[in-house]
């Protein structure tokens, strides 16, 4: 992408990342809506968590990039399962608005309630006195504000590109296996008609459970990614606006669709 789209003067570093990351973002949004036909308005709200943790991974462990990534897919996840326990107990509208609601209360409660792991309005940034303690361990500290690494190699520029990328690889590999996979088969059934589903003898609850918490750790590892390219975190990244563009990323790609997500995101 840095080669072919030099001649429309669109290969900047900064919006291929985004690219990617938004990529990522639409590719697990999909698992749920183009599979399962449930339509959540609130996943940024997993995009945002999986920032924060990726963040504070940052200022207390180390600034290399896989301890956050999985921070932030854990705690994701962790949240997933939560709010996706409680909001799948409806469908349809109710579901959407449902989830809606724990997005705006979570987009609230950053602002408010937890200033102190937020920082409210001014958003989660990098400072000289975090105590990174797996950095301090082997080395000393650098006389300014560091950036995130890959095991030491700085992802600046096109390197956090490639590294965007390389996750934006894999992640479709995973939703392209899950797409084929029994799994999968029953997600589209669940889509097709979940109450001939119950009534032949099948659970749809676990299922529907677990594509909501897979598309939530997928939103968490596209809010660490942007982390982890811009190592900052605010609770813009949790309004109901960055919702509604993932909703129209895989609607404007074709939800259901594996590659559909991803052109939606360019």
């Amino acid at each position: 992408m840095p080669i072919w789209l030099q001649p429309f003067g669109a290969a900047y570093p900064d919006l291929l990342n985004r690219f990617t990351i938004f990529a990522i973002f639409a590719v697990g949004f999909n698992i749920l809506f183009g599979l399962t036909g449930y339509l959540s308005f609130g996943h940024a709200a997993f995009f945002g968590i999986g920032s924060y943790a990726a963040v504070w991974s940052f200022k207390l462990l180390s600034m290399d990039a896989v301890p956050a990534m999985i921070f932030a897919i854990l705690i994701s996840g962790i949240f997933a399962l939560a709010i996706g326990f409680v909001s799948l107990r409806r469908s349809g509208i109710y579901f959407s608005i449902l989830t809606l609601a724990f997005a705006q209360m979570s987009y609230n409660l950053a602002y408010s309630v937890l200033t102190p792991i937020t920082n409210g309005e001014t958003g989660l940034q990098l400072n000289l006195a975090d105590p990174r303690y797996l950095d301090r361990a082997f080395s000393a500290a650098p006389a300014g504000l560091p950036s995130p690494t890959l095991f030491g190699a700085p992802l600046t520029g096109y390197a956090g590109f490639y590294f965007c990328a390389g996750f934006l690889i894999i992640a479709f590999f995973i939703a392209q296996r899950i797409t084929g996979s029994p799994f999968g088969m029953m997600l589209k059934g669940i889509k097709s008609n979940q109450t001939r589903m119950n009534y032949t003898g099948f659970n749809t609850k676990p299922y529907t459970l677990a594509a909501f918490v897979i598309s939530g750790m997928y939103a968490g590892l596209a809010g660490a990614l942007l982390a982890i390219t811009d190592p900052l975190a605010g609770a813009e990244r949790m309004q109901w606006t960055a919702s509604g563009e993932v909703v129209l990323m895989t609607i404007l790609g074709g939800a259901g669709t594996l590659v559909g997500p991803v052109i939606g995101a360019g």
